[in-house]
């Protein structure tokens, strides 16, 4: 056993596997155990998304994550070359250059799916357009009130200007547009409606 992990140039690929399976390993038990997020990034400017299409990217290709899965996919994959098929070293290193890079990859996929499959519970001022809302706290002429808007079965309470005169406390409102700038929404009385 010790001959194959550790005899002849065997050892330039099991110390690159032991040493990422077991970093890997160990530092995505914490995550799962603490759910903390615990990456430390390379912060020169080297550091970037792998995966541009994923905005939230927390998987960046210099991350200690990502490097652990190059080391663990270059190891096993180097070493599966050298012993398990006979090739030389000079054709293992190559073979577990791209075990490693493959394993970049796939952990970038895997992370970038979770990611997506969470929620922040934040929805965006952008979502109460076109929407009815009531008026919560009067919103004065050239002044701002608040109005109260049921997005997703969430009320949600935004800052509020009218588009015409004031509108008084309970009154039906249709959100008319958004203003990004100071996150107010624009809104216009719907007619003969008081909530």
């Amino acid at each position: 056993m010790e001959q194959l992990f550790f005899g002849d140039l065997a050892p330039w690929f099991t110390v690159p596997a032991l040493v990422g399976s077991g970093f890997f390993f160990i530092r995505t038990l914490l995550m799962f155990v603490t759910g903390a997020e615990m990456d430390l990034h390379v912060d020169d400017g080297a550091s970037f998304d792998l995966d541009h299409g994923d905005a939230e990217g927390s998987f960046k290709v210099l991350s200690l994550q990502a490097i652990s899965a190059f080391m663990m996919g270059f190891g096993w994959g180097g070493l599966g070359a050298y012993r398990g098929t006979g090739l030389s070293a000079i054709i293992s290193v190559p073979i577990g250059f791209a075990f490693g890079v493959g394993m970049m990859w796939i952990l970038a996929k895997l992370l970038g799916w979770i990611m997506r499959m969470q929620t922040t519970g934040n929805i965006n001022i952008s979502s109460a357009l076109l929407r009815e809302g009531t008026v919560y706290a009067q919103i004065p002429a050239g002044g701002k009130g608040v109005v109260k808007v049921v997005i997703d079965d969430h009320l949600r309470y935004y800052n509020a200007v009218s588009d015409g005169g004031p509108i008084e406390t309970n009154t039906k409102v249709h959100v008319t547009e958004i203003n990004q700038d100071d996150n107010t929404v624009i809104v216009s009385a719907v007619k003969g409606i008081e909530a």
